[in-house]
């Protein structure tokens, strides 16, 4: 009995690797083309916000949503960012306030681990980013967005890196949009690169056309921030 289900495993394992590569390649394929059915609301949305001017300028690309369609809205900072949910916070009483929106309804706020703090070393980023990563993928999968907004903060990756493994399991699909700062004027961001090389965004934009002639798979549609 025990020797019938190492054959069996044996058999199978490789089987297993075959299908997950090929769905592997077919997320890597379908990533970037338009919903076969878009939806018209109710698109779970995961905002991804960092310290400092990446905040301000992804608050600034939220306003320009539209409120009906990103919804309900989850912003997530870092554990160590006590700054930007409140910005974020801030943001939705002031929908309320005019629309009349439900902030308990249509938006949430958590915090995650941070990758990387600033001046950390590479070699002890190691264990803190896979513990983000760890973080992240519960996250994801209690959230299951359908679109995520991120513009390069470290937290953003492995949001995107849970999200796009999920794709590959089945578990949910996400379209990632990557909006490079616009402080990135001649070279991206870590994430931003990671995010470019390993293909994971859906849609990735830059807002300097120099960018856009280095890194040809990128977008240039002007100043979005």
């Amino acid at each position: 009995m025990g020797l019938n289900a190492v054959a069996v495993a044996f058999y199978a394992f490789p089987v297993l690797i075959s299908v997950l590569a090929v769905r592997f390649f077919y997320v890597l394929w379908h990533s970037g083309q338009p919903a076969s059915r878009p939806r018209a609301t109710g698109l779970r949305c995961l905002i991804v916000l960092g310290s400092g001017g990446h905040t301000a300028e992804m608050m600034n690309i939220v306003t320009t949503l539209q409120k009906d369609r990103f919804t309900p809205r989850y912003y997530v900072a870092a554990l160590t960012d006590n700054m930007s949910l409140q910005k974020a916070q801030v943001y939705e009483q002031s929908l309320i306030q005019s629309d009349g929106m439900k902030t308990a309804e249509n938006a949430h706020f958590m915090q995650i681990y941070r990758s990387r703090e600033v001046g950390q070393s590479y070699i002890t980023s190691i264990a803190t980013t896979f513990l983000a990563t760890l973080h992240a993928m519960w996250l994801v999968i209690r959230i299951r967005p359908q679109v995520i907004f991120c513009n390069g903060p470290g937290t953003c990756f492995p949001l995107c890196i849970s999200a796009f493994l999920l794709k590959v399991l089945g578990m949910g699909w996400s379209s990632i949009f990557y909006i490079e700062s616009i402080a990135r004027v001649k070279k991206l961001s870590l994430s931003g690169l990671l995010l470019y090389k390993l293909r994971i965004a859906d849609q990735f934009f830059v807002q300097w056309p120099q960018l856009q002639h280095k890194y040809p798979r990128a977008c240039y549609e002007g100043r979005l921030m």
